[in-house]
């Protein structure tokens, strides 16, 4: 029951992720095409009433006339629309996800067994937790100082933007090689929600209420307020498509169990950024190709780096089961020996490597019935999923983080079961 329940709230907690997160995106690049597509006010009166800016749209069935002041009006409402739920909501439901699905198990999601350093790879299950939010809250305390040392006026933001960009890198250099895989990707794209729901709560909402305080009192706002909002929502813009990508990127195996993942990762952050670049600029009227080009062109070298380099030889698989060792236990030689089929090989593996958690009753502590209802206890079960076996050992996906140190050797055998 605490399984079924466990699943209840991780689809429930899911779907308001989801819903949360279109939301604010939407709402987020909705306000970043209308700010860049504004135009000098045409009639007199609106620049006398202190517009900024104008916009004229259809949607709907009707016409929209945006207007945007860059100073009070003479009478500014009570009821101005706000946004910031969106954001929080976001975040909230996606860091208890976080909890739900890996700091309730975390030696098996959070833990790298393979990594290359040794205080990492011997993490225990509470001490990884730490380690996490410690990373989340330690990647916006650093992207907070740097935002309010190398442009505290925003008059730097060039040297900012390097200065986040050379950040980044380091971060996806560091998840990849404290974290497993999926965990990897996950809170590098984590560092960056949180950046940007810290921005919304740190500094744009409060900046904004100080501006309407000032203004309802008809005293000038303080210009840094404006600006620093500004500037922490542009940031936000281009976090966005990398936060998307690498949240659903735990249905890719490709990228994150790859040697190289924290330049797949750091390639498809960039490509992401000049997109996302291009949809600004084209918003604003100014066209320019070479951004979406650039983009492409990252994203293909991030997949020809995770490309699978070519399958070996069938002389890299694994000797046959009840081969070599049963022969000599019993004196014979190998050619005079019964080989194993292919079917009594890949059980053997699924019994070394796989029924920790896919059993009837799993061994694996985090586990009360095994995952996606697949259990491989016997071979004619092993029999009933090779289509699934298959494509999952071949990719790396499985097992998780490799916690159980499948061999190269192995998953040979898997990939040529029945060919």
């Amino acid at each position: 029951m605490s399984s079924y329940l466990i699943d209840v709230s991780n689809f429930l907690l899911r779907w308001l992720h989801v819903i949360a997160a279109i939301a604010w995106i939407g709402e987020s690049i909705y306000f970043v095409m209308l700010d860049n597509g504004l135009k000098k006010p045409k009639a007199e009166e609106d620049r006398q009433k202190g517009v900024f800016g104008e916009m004229w749209a259809v949607h709907g069935g009707g016409f929209y006339h945006n207007q945007k002041y860059a100073t009070a009006p003479d009478k500014l409402p009570d009821d101005l629309h706000w946004s910031f739920w969106k954001a929080y909501t976001t975040w909230l439901s996606g860091f208890a996800l976080f909890i739900i699905l890996y700091m309730a198990n975390p030696s098996f999601y959070l833990v790298n067994p393979n990594s290359p350093w040794e205080w990492a790879a011997n993490l225990s299950g509470w001490q990884a937790n730490v380690v996490a939010l410690v990373f989340l809250l330690g990647g916006w305390v650093v992207y907070n100082e740097m935002c309010k040392r190398l442009s505290p006026n925003m008059e730097r933001d060039g040297i900012l933007s390097i200065g986040v960009a050379v950040m980044m890198v380091l971060v996806t250099y560091l998840s990849v090689h404290i974290f497993s895989g999926r965990a990897a990707f996950l809170l590098t794209g984590a560092v960056m929600a949180t950046a940007m729901s810290a921005n919304v709560f740190f500094w744009i909402i409060p900046g904004q209420r100080r501006m309407v305080k000032a203004m309802k009192a008809g005293e000038t706002p303080n210009p840094l307020d404006g600006k620093r909002g500004k500037q922490r929502s542009v940031h936000n813009t281009y976090f966005t498509l990398p936060v998307v990508l690498l949240m659903i990127s735990n249905h890719y195996s490709f990228a994150y169990t790859n040697d190289w993942a924290w330049v797949i990762m750091t390639l498809l952050i960039f490509a992401g950024a000049v997109i996302r670049q291009y949809f600004v600029l084209m918003h604003s009227g100014q066209h320019k190709p070479a951004y979406p080009v650039a983009g492409v062109v990252l994203i293909l070298v991030a997949f020809a780096v995770g490309s699978p380099a070519l399958a070996p030889a069938t002389s890299n698989a694994p000797a046959q089961a009840g081969g070599d060792t049963a022969s000599q236990e019993s004196g014979t030689t190998a050619s005079d020996a019964v080989p194993a089929s292919p079917l009594a090989q890949v059980h053997a593996i699924m019994q070394t490597r796989c029924v920790q958690c896919h059993a009837a009753q799993p061994a694996h502590a985090g586990f009360s019935a095994p995952p996606a209802g697949v259990v491989l206890e016997t071979e004619a079960q092993v029999e009933q999923q090779q289509a699934t076996i298959q494509q999952v050992v071949a990719s790396g996906y499985m097992p998780l983080g490799n916690l159980t140190q499948m061999t190269d050797d192995e998953r040979a055998t898997v990939a040529i079961w029945g060919n």
